[in-house]
This record gives structure tokens, C-alpha cells and sequence, in this order.
């Protein structure tokens, strides 16, 4: 080959190559936060864990949740040192050897710690509760507390950089099974349950770890895990104000919203800025201002970056791939992770397009801050703060009713958000044809605010709807129509958006409406026991086609344990009780 023809290959090498950085660079949507070199080695060896001990029983949230015994570097080089086969895989004898010097498991950054408040039964526990069979599986639920609980090792304080999780300061109450971790929306319904267990300290501990996180992030991470935290890409449903208002009117402590408020502001902020914000022009031409989720993050999610790898390796070039990865980090953030209301093709996976989608609940989770913290700020005199957020309630309410709400349906609808149909300026013009007109429990969460009466939107009317929508299950609430497989679709109801709803029912002001809460609730109610006493175990989630069946699906094997199980239960039976004569079995 010639010099010119050199030259020539040089220059076209060059040209390809900056084409391809221009497509790379043009194909990402809005901020990146960079991986740090823990975790891209803990998801190095999460994929040679695959390769060697296969799929079958694989977990790869395990591998990221593993803390160093020695430094990085040294950790890295004899990770490196290992003998490979010509595929780069790593024996089963060699990497359980490497595991067993250089990583440690979950269970050492987490330790027991029994809480401060705990009795096995608290006085003037659910005394609403009449019947002895329901009281006494009750006070095994309220005794999971004590099984659950833990706090931050020491050596975590002494030596955060060799660890996976966050060193938060006071006890924590974990999910359970393979989420050993804190989880943000989790603990809402955690919370609800310590309060019905009279365990105040343990709860108001929790909002003060998550405060912190607050403090140090900008908004409450997701999990409190170090990959989490050093990705820093993804929140969950906004619930901490929620958790505050229910923790003062039990009680009464000044103390612990004067020092919350600053940072439920700097969350709020989080939510109503950059690329969470969406404006968007009404039917008669009036903007509205409402929020999506929108994950900071445009690579597999480190727990399980196997498996997200794996869904991409479907799609043709890279963009698509970086694209896909958004999307389900944002699916992830939303708590429904995954399901067919965030895609295109509801077979298809790889057509999920979250960032696409302004969600009900989001929103209507956002209206329930500006109203709490607007009592919060009217609590302890702060009179501009509570003139803002009234507004801003205000505000909300309105854009959600007429960007969300269909009178036919009776039900708010989650909006797409079609890049043809936005101005040059980013503000979106709605349409009929763009709100997805398929029935999902989250098209009922507004109800939990409370606060959602107009001329045209009635109990009455969303009563019906929930009634002849086919979401309303022999065991409770399902989350969609569609049977997918993944575990947020059907047959699958999840604790918080049952009790979500239930309790929005309730306080509805209709007789009508707080009948059928109670009635979902006694089929909630039933099926936890029923599969308690089958397995021994409260679930992450259930089968809602029949009573005592858990759910499936999704990523992972089901979970026991279980924090917001148990949590729903006994808020549940607090708000509701139980007839003596009142049969629990199915």
C-alpha cells in the first residue's frame, strides 16, 4: 500500500470515526452522571459471575451489592490475574476463590440492631381488631419489624470506600430478601405500618436518614447503596413530605419538620426543574407545568447490568441501546419496573419509552407534597411557603385535570409526549389521541390526594370507572390489563398502590366509595393471610385473580420479607378493623 492510499485510509478512518462520535454524541438525551471505577468493576465481575455459574438462579444485584476486603487497586489486579479461557470466562473454582478473599456479601454492611421501640404488643395496638385468629397473625406481622430491622456496621463508618452502601446515620427497616437495602417509596409504607406499632423512633429515624440523602444529593436516591449513590442517576416516587405529615399528627413533632422542610424544597425543586419539568398548552391554548420521570443515566443499571445488557443486545447500534437504558432507569424510577404502561409495543421491551410518558401518579404524588408541605410550612408559621405551594397545589390540580383527566372513561390517563408535537421552544400541545386510553391502577392514585373535586370530576364518576375498568380482582387491585410478564402487569397488585387507592376511596366523603375501599381491603387482607399461612412469609407482591396466591414475574424470583406488606396490613387494619365474626380465610 502507498503513501497516498495510506493517507487516504487514514483520513476515512478519521472521518468514520468522528461520525460515529457525532451519532453518539447527538443520540444522548439530557445529563449523564459518569460510573465511577467501583462500579465498573463490580460490574466486571457480575458478568464473569454469569458467564461461569450460568443463568439459571443468577442474580446480579448480588455482585453489586459486595464490599471490598482490600483496596480497589489491589482488589482490580488480582481480578485481572485470574486465569481466563480463550472467551475471557473464569472458572467456578477460581472465581468463588477470588469472592471468597477479595469481596464480602450484603450481610456484612448491614448488621441486626434491635429497635428502640419495639414491644411485642404495644399498648392500644389496632384496637379495632375483634377477631383473635386476625389479631394474632397481626402481632406476627408487627413482630417482622424486629426482623428486619438493622443498622449501618461500624466498619462502614470506619471505611465507607470499601463498602456498597451509604453510611446512613440511624437504624434502618429493610424490605427483606434480596433488597437488604433502604428503599425511598418502600418507606412510606414501612413508616405507616411502625406508626399503627406505636414504634415512633424507629420511623422518624428513617425520615431522617432520607433527609440526609436529601442533604447530600439533592433528592432521596432510590436505594441507599453506594452504586446508587455514585451513579446518582435515579429517585423514586416523592413520598418523604407524606411521611412527615403522618409522623407530626401522631406525633406532634415541631422539631422534626423545622428541620425537614429545607430539604423537602430542595426536592421539590429536584422534581419541578430541568429535564423532569414539561410544559405543555391545553385544549383552549393555557400552559400548564407538570413532571416525568427522567433518569440521569444512559448505561445498563448496575443491578442488573447482565440482564439489561442482554434485553439491548436486541437493538442495532448503540444510540438505540443508550436510549433503551434511559428508558428503564426511568421505569425504574417511577417504582414500576416493569410493565406495559411505559411501551410502545407491550411485547416488546426494547419499546419502552418512559421519558416519553407524563404519568399520572408522578403528578399526583407532586399535588400530595404541595398540599403537606404547605400544612408542614403553616405548622410552624412559615406564611410565603404555605402562599406558594397553595398556589402551586392550585396550579397542579388544574393542569392535571386537563391534561389527565377523560370524562368518558371516568379515570386520568397518562399523556405521550410525541417529539411532532412540540413547539420550538420544548412546550408540547395537547390532543385526545396522545393520552393512552388503557386502564391502569395508576390512573387512580389521584385519589389519594384528596383533593381532586370539580365541576365535571366526581367520586361518582371514578367509583364506576375502577368498578367496570376489569382492574378490580377476586383478591384485590390488579396494576394493568395486559399479561406480559413482566411483574407490574397483570396478575400482579402491588401493596402501595392498593393501599393508595383504598385509602383514597375511604376519604373520598362517599359512602359509596369507602364501601368498596373496605371491600378491596378485606380482599387485600385475605389473601396476605392466607398466603402467610401457606408459606410462612409476607411478599413483595401478589396474584390478585385468586386469594393466596404471590406474584411473579420480572427480573427476579419473588421476594419475602416484606416491608410494605407488612406496613399496608397494618395500616389496613388499623383504618378498618376486624369483625369478630368476619371470616379470614379464603
Amino acid at each position: 500500500m502507498d503513501k497516498a492510499t495510506n493517507c487516504m485510509t487514514f483520513t476515512l478512518f478519521m472521518l468514520f470515526t468522528a461520525m460515529n462520535m457525532i451519532k453518539a454524541e447527538t443520540c444522548k438525551k439530557g445529563h449523564v452522571i459518569p460510573t465511577t471505577p467501583l462500579v465498573i468493576f463490580l460490574e466486571r465481575v457480575q458478568e464473569s459471575a454469569l458467564q461461569a455459574y450460568g443463568h439459571k438462579g443468577f442474580d446480579p444485584k448480588l455482585f453489586v451489592d459486595m464490599s471490598l476486603r482490600k483496596n480497589l487497586s489491589e482488589t482490580v489486579e488480582a481480578f485481572n490475574k485470574l486465569p481466563r479461557t480463550v472467551n475471557g470466562s473464569i472458572s467456578v473454582n477460581d472465581l468463588d476463590g477470588f469472592i471468597g478473599n477479595y469481596l464480602g456479601g450484603a450481610d456484612e454492611d448491614l448488621v441486626y440492631v434491635e429497635p428502640v421501640d419495639y414491644v411485642a404488643e404495644p399498648e392500644g395496638f389496632l384496637p379495632m381488631v375483634k377477631n383473635s385468629e386476625v389479631r394474632a397473625w397481626a402481632l406476627e406481622v408487627h413482630s417482622l419489624w424486629k426482623n428486619l430491622s438493622r443498622k449501618v456496621s461500624d466498619h462502614v463508618l470506619e471505611k465507607p470506600e470499601l463498602y456498597t452502601l451509604l453510611p446512613l446515620k440511624n437504624p434502618v427497616i429493610i424490605p427483606g430478601s434480596r433488597f437488604k437495602e433502604v428503599y425511598y417509596w418502600d418507606s412510606y409504607w414501612v413508616i405507616r405500618g411502625l406508626l399503627a406499632s406505636k414504634m415512633y423512633e424507629t420511623a422518624k429515624g428513617i425520615v431522617t436518614n432520607l433527609v440526609s440523602l436529601i442533604d447530600e444529593f439533592g433528592y432521596v436516591l432510590n436505594v441507599s447503596a453506594f452504586w446508587a449513590s455514585q451513579t446518582n442517576f435515579k429517585c423514586q416516587p416523592p413520598v418523604l413530605a407524606a411521611m412527615i405529615v403522618d409522623i407530626y399528627n401522631r406525633t406532634s413533632d415541631l422539631d422534626l419538620v423545622r428541620r425537614s422542610l429545607p430539604a423537602l424544597l430542595k426536592e421539590y425543586h429536584f422534581w419541578n426543574s430541568g429535564i423532569h419539568k414539561v410544559t405543555i398548552q391545553d385544549a383552549q391554548g393555557s400552559h400548564h407545568s407538570l413532571s416525568r420521570y427522567y433518569a440521569m443515566w444512559n448505561k445498563p443499571r448496575p443491578e442488573s447490568s447482565t440482564i439489561v445488557s442482554e434485553t439491548a443486545s436486541k437493538l442495532p447500534n448503540i444510540c438505540e441501546k443508550r436510549e433503551l437504558y434511559r428508558e428503564l432507569a426511568s421505569a425504574a424510577e417511577s417504582g414500576w419496573d416493569f410493565s406495559s404502561r411505559w411501551m410502545r409495543n407491550e411485547s416488546d421491551l426494547t419499546t419502552t419509552s418512559t421519558t416519553s410518558i407524563l404519568p399520572v401518579d408522578l403528578n399526583a404524588f407532586l399535588l400530595k407534597m404541595e398540599l403537606d408541605i404547605a400544612f408542614l410550612a403553616n405548622i410552624i408559621g412559615e406564611s410565603s411557603t404555605i402562599t406558594c405551594f397553595t398556589e402551586a397545589s392550585q396550579n397542579r390540580q388544574k393542569a392535571m385535570n386537563c391534561i389527565f383527566w377523560n370524562g368518558e372513561m371516568g379515570q386520568w390517563l397518562d399523556y405521550w409526549l410525541t417529539d411532532n408535537n412540540t413547539s420550538k421552544v420544548g412546550i408540547y400541545k395537547w390532543e385526545d389521541l396522545h393520552q393512552n386510553k388503557k386502564s391502569f391502577a395508576s390512573n387512580f392514585v389521584p385519589l389519594w390526594t384528596e383533593n381532586f373535586s370539580s365541576d365535571n370530576i366526581t367520586p361518582q364518576k371514578v367509583v364506576q370507572s375502577l368498578q367496570s375498568s376489569g382492574l378490580l380482582q377476586p383478591a384485590g387491585i390488579a396494576m394493568t390489563l395486559s399479561n406480559t410478564g413482566q411483574q407490574w402487569d397483570f396478575p400482579n397488585g402491588w401493596p402501595p398502590i392498593e393501599h393508595i387507592i383504598i385509602e383514597g376511596l375511604a376519604r373520598s366523603g362517599l359512602e359509596e366509595a369507602r364501601a368498596l375501599a373496605k371491600d378491596i381491603a378485606v380482599r387485600w387482607l385475605r389473601t396476605n393471610y392466607v398466603t402467610y399461612k401457606k408459606t410462612g412469609a409476607m411478599h413483595e407482591k401478589y396474584d390478585v385473580t385468586k386469594c393466596g396466591a404471590y406474584g411473579g414475574g420480572g427480573e427476579y424470583v419473588p421476594q419475602t420479607g416484606f416491608g410494605w406488606a407488612n406496613g399496608v396490613v397494618l395500616a389496613l387494619l388499623e383504618e378498618f378493623g376486624w369483625h369478630e365474626d368476619l371470616k379470614i380465610d379464603c
